[in-house]
């Protein structure tokens, strides 16, 4: 028969603890409900001790999101558990997430701590946290570096303190598929639990061997693994969810086990990260890349032209790619538009489809063909990075040349406490875009600071959709936008004006024309 492995993500504990990846809680609820659609069976939402805006936002899901277990972690000290118990209260299926370090060097270098030490902080902080009446999951941080027998002992301490999941993290991707099956048929033989408890597996890819191990750990008796959507997390990131589930379901011969994973909802969930983060997948990443179902070679495209099977072991739409390219044009109306969205999985209300199909519209004025691909771009940014708020963009003109400095010229309007006032203003810079952001500053009496910009092609050819991202600084808050257009400049000034509306919503980067006209030099 086949044995059941629960899926804990953690995308929005250890994801957004990788440098760049840090998300707002608007995104972390969005992609909280993304999670549950896909039926993880628990979701990590922070770290609620870290600081009061990660408490808020894992109390904001705990409230919101159904399904799953919702669990906070937490270090093993009462603070930590307090924190975590308040933040989850309102979930269906609250759970404490504990951890200590157990291996020779984090308890000498990094705790300070004796063994003995460490195995009554154990029994006692797991105790503590059970006294709550929730779930409690604790883990050995460093266990695959920690002495067997000694983990042996902590675990069973820790189950006879209250903890039913016994997490055993390889927190610096250092095993190897076989150590780890020999140390978890080693565990689950020496554990001296009271009652039955889960065994759990949370791998990092520092080797590139994440997956590997989270398979040998299922083979060995994990009941559950830990990881993230599109592999992201501390350093080299973690076991990529999708790539366990999918190994798993594809490899039914090699691996009697299930989830209850709905697979087709990976890529929709992969790219929704992408646009709340603002960083992409490499092309080539298996399951949700670009290019994971793409041929170019002549002879693949001949053997898939015969049988997908010749070059395809899954396919596309089992994980919720589009299969065939969409042909739309100009002279497409919106049932049709509203159609193909529905079979891209997108139900988009009547506003947010007249946002959208506007958007499109004015794409195909500009492109002969609409892919699947400029479909989502323009979902995504209404979605996801709407420039919605106080500012809106009337019109932008650059000049530039190879022999003469870009100017650039924006006019905006803005919502304040009263009627609406227009501006417009010009600047020069080191470049059309910097030219264009500069201009912007200005009219709209802003003070802040580009962060970071990325542009990607969102189809191939010369009339290509181009997806602006950038992150904008302004004080101690930074803010993600995104735009889409033929015209890059275009597309750059979208996602600016986004990025800014966010920051000014939030009463962040206002400044008087003076300071601003001094900041810009």
């Amino acid at each position: 028969m086949s044995r059941r492995i629960f899926l804990f993500d953690t995308t929005l504990r250890d994801g957004e603890q990788a440098p760049g990846f840090t998300m707002t809680p608007e995104g972390k609820l969005q992609i909280a409900h993304q999670l549950a659609r896909l039926r993880v069976d628990v979701i990590e939402a922070g770290f609620p001790a870290s600081s009061p805006g990660d408490f808020a936002s894992v109390s904001q899901i705990a409230r919101e999101v159904r399904g799953p277990v919702i669990a906070g972690l937490a270090r093993a000290n009462q603070r930590d558990i307090e924190a975590v118990a308040r933040a989850v209260a309102p979930a269906e299926r609250p759970r404490i997430h504990t951890f200590i370090a157990t291996s020779p060097i984090h308890m000498e270098k990094k705790l300070r701590m004796r063994p003995e030490q460490v195995v009554q902080q154990v029994r006692e902080m797991v105790a503590y946290a059970a006294a709550f009446g929730m779930e409690v999951e604790f883990s050995a941080e460093d266990a695959t570096r920690s002495d067997p027998r000694f983990l042996a002992e902590v675990f069973t301490v820790a189950a006879r303190a209250g903890a039913t999941v016994l997490n055993v993290p390889d927190t610096v991707g250092y095993t190897t598929p076989k150590e780890l099956y020999d140390l978890f048929r080693f565990l689950i033989e020496h554990v001296d639990a009271p009652g039955p408890v889960a065994f759990s597996c949370h791998n990092h890819d520092d080797l590139g061997l994440a997956v590997a191990n989270t398979l040998a750990a299922i083979e060995a008796g994990a009941t559950q693994v830990e990881g993230t959507i599109n592999g992201i997390g501390e350093r080299a990131g973690n076991a990529a969810l999708e790539e366990v589930v999918m190994a798993l379901r594809t490899r039914r011969d090699q691996f009697a086990f299930t989830t209850d994973i709905n697979a087709k909802e990976l890529h929709r969930t992969s790219r929704l990260l992408e646009h709340v983060t603002g960083i992409g997948v490499q092309p080539n990443k298996a399951i949700v890349g670009a290019n994971a179902f793409a041929h170019e070679s002549g002879i693949h495209q001949d053997g898939v032209l015969k049988d997908r099977q010749t070059y395809e072991i899954m396919r596309p739409e089992d994980v919720g790619v589009p299969e065939s390219a969409l042909v739309l044009g100009k002279h497409s109306g919106r049932a049709a538009f509203r159609d193909r969205l529905r079979k891209l999985g997108y139900d988009l209300s009547d506003a947010d489809l007249e946002k959208a199909f506007a958007r499109f519209k004015d794409l195909a004025d500009r492109k002969k063909q609409i892919a699947d691909a400029d479909l989502e771009a323009i979902v995504g940014e209404g979605q996801q990075l709407a420039d919605d708020g106080p500012i809106r963009l009337l019109s932008f003109q650059v000049v530039t040349g190879s022999n003469a400095n870009p100017i650039a010229t924006v006019t905006i309007t803005e919502e304040g406490g009263g009627a609406p006032v227009t501006r417009a203003e010009a600047a020069t810079g080191d470049g059309p875009v910097d030219a264009l952001f500069r201009a912007f500053d200005r009219a709209a009496r802003f003070r802040g600071h580009l962060a970071h910009y990325a542009l990607k092609a969102v189809t191939d050819g010369k009339d290509a959709l181009g997806e602006v991202i950038v992150r904008v600084r302004a004080g101690n808050r930074v803010a993600t936008g995104r735009g889409t257009s033929t015209d890059v400049l275009e597309a750059s000034v979208r996602a600016y004006t986004a990025a800014v509306n966010k920051l000014r919503r939030e009463g962040h980067g206002d400044a008087a024309q003076d300071d601003v006209r001094e900041n810009l030099g």
